[in-house]
């Protein structure tokens, strides 16, 4: 009868992982990547250098992906315009297979909280791209695993696998890397002292604890330097996260606030994890609390970040719910559940809603039309580049922000959106060609300038030649 239940909470959890695939989205960086991985596995070398602008051709690139670039352009020769749907079904399949056979025993306690919980993981439906994210929200689970593992039994060895997922990470997402030596400093910091305070208790590991954390987070720090890029890897996503201007233009680096209503989910999830550590008559491990404030500080600093708050409470909350002893109609549910997700997945992979890398911005007659007029020095737009890049079009500017920051990245927005004195950008750049959308200010300096002759359009989309130097 055991046995019989974990099966359908195992469908369960399948079926709903095949559900969040009808939310998986596409964006065009996804499409320089494959374009990277072309040419790495073409070339058998690892770019470190700018290949697709003709702004900055040859400046150094901090290509801290470029393992995941060569993973999805394999895919990419396997299933063809599939390889995005099966990149993200194998990686959201792994993470919450993980997470269901972490928790098996918890769930089996009650399977009601189980439902719920999961249920809860469609938070990861709103930053649900195909891009390096989704290999890193497996590290980072796999990470607090072992280091959970070994707070829980200092006999652990599991932790010893941090130092090989240090290497992957930095190679395959480098940018996210870091967090494999911050969790294991984490767990040293608030393991090092024993108090008990209201309904906070923090207990002392031995000193083999502290010293095998220590030394494992040494090992792994030092893993992380094996990389194309050594050293510069470590502070790589710090520089990042000190970018004003990139933290303030990029969608997913965008703080969370109550007045958008898209963020309000989660806010919901915080508020949950709150309602289950006050509620529950077991006090709160001083560990636990620390770590829903590390993932607190970093869902509400970026959306991006969302999912981390799930993926390291999964190995938290299951602890804090009390057992539910009547359990009857727990399975029919989670029967009528998984045909509900699996009608919906078929329903939405028969009518080809499922996400495809033919499905772009820009129709084929489009790019074609710009590779006839064939650009020297084309302006596009920011989110345009990866589709252009695919299409071996040379770019002004894509989705690889931190390559551009210090060099054209204001330009382009201050001429998109003419700011300051865009004339004299455009002088400073000389474009011939410009690729622009009826969303921004730009494309109606071009529409009323006799400058400019309009070549093609399609939806929000215009593609202008200039004749002649302004007046």
């Amino acid at each position: 009868m055991k046995n019989k239940s974990r099966l359908i909470f195992l469908i369960f959890t399948i079926s709903f992982v095949l559900f969040l695939m009808v939310f998986m989205r596409i964006d065009s960086d996804y499409l320089w990547h494959i374009k990277a991985g072309e040419y790495m596995f073409s070339n058998h070398s690892i770019l470190t250098h700018d290949i697709f602008s003709w702004t900055i051709p040859g400046t150094y690139w901090m290509s801290h992906e470029w393992g995941f670039e060569v993973i999805i352009y394999g895919l990419y020769l396997l299933f063809s315009k599939y390889n995005i749907f099966v990149y993200g079904l194998v990686c959201s399949l792994l993470l919450f297979l993980i997470i269901y056979f972490i928790n098996r025993e918890n769930i089996e306690r009650n399977k009601l909280f189980g439902i719920i919980w999961l249920c809860l993981g469609f938070i990861t439906s709103t930053v649900m791209l195909a891009r390096p994210h989704m290999l890193s929200s497996i590290f980072l689970l796999l990470t607090c695993y072992f280091c959970y593992d070994l707070y829980n039994n200092e006999d652990s060895k599991k932790i010893f696998f941090l130092p090989i997922i240090a290497i992957l990470w930095a190679n395959i997402h480098g940018g996210s890397s870091n967090l494999v030596y911050l969790i294991p400093l984490i767990f040293i910091i608030a393991s090092v002292c024993k108090f008990n305070f209201s309904k906070v208790e923090a207990n002392r590991l031995s000193l083999k604890q502290i010293n095998t954390y220590i030394l494992i987070m040494c090992i792994s720090f030092l893993c992380l330097n094996i990389n194309p890029h050594g050293i510069k890897m470590i502070f790589y996503p710090y520089e990042n996260m000190l970018n004003s201007t990139m933290l303030a233009t990029i969608s997913e680096w965008q703080p969370t606030v109550l007045n958008n209503g898209t963020h309000l989910m989660y806010f919901v999830l915080a508020f949950i994890i709150v309602l289950i550590f006050t509620l529950s008559k077991k006090k709160i491990r001083f560990i636990d609390g620390i770590l829903f404030l590390f993932c607190l500080f970093l869902g509400l600093k970026s959306i991006r970040f969302w999912i981390y708050t799930y993926i390291i409470m999964s190995l938290v909350v299951f602890y804090y719910i009390p057992d539910r002893k009547d359990d009857k109609g727990t399975n029919i549910i989670l029967i009528l559940a998984s045909c509900l997700f699996i009608f919906i997945f078929g329903y939405s992979f028969n009518k080809n809603i499922m996400v495809d890398t033919t499905k772009t911005e820009l129709s084929d007659k489009f790019i074609n039309t710009i590779k006839k007029e064939n650009p020297n020095k084309l302006y596009n737009l920011y989110n345009l580049g990866g589709e252009l890049i695919y299409n071996d079009i040379e770019v002004f500017i894509d989705g690889r922000a931190d390559l551009y920051s210090k060099k054209n990245y204001n330009d382009s927005l201050d001429l998109t959106f003419l700011s300051k004195d865009f004339k004299k950008i455009m002088k400073k750049y000389d474009f011939d060609y410009y690729l622009v959308s009826s969303k921004y200010p730009l494309y109606y300096y071009l529409k009323d300038n006799k400058s400019y002759k309009l070549i093609y359009k399609e939806k929000e989309y215009y593609f202008y030649k200039k004749i002649k130097k302004e007046v």
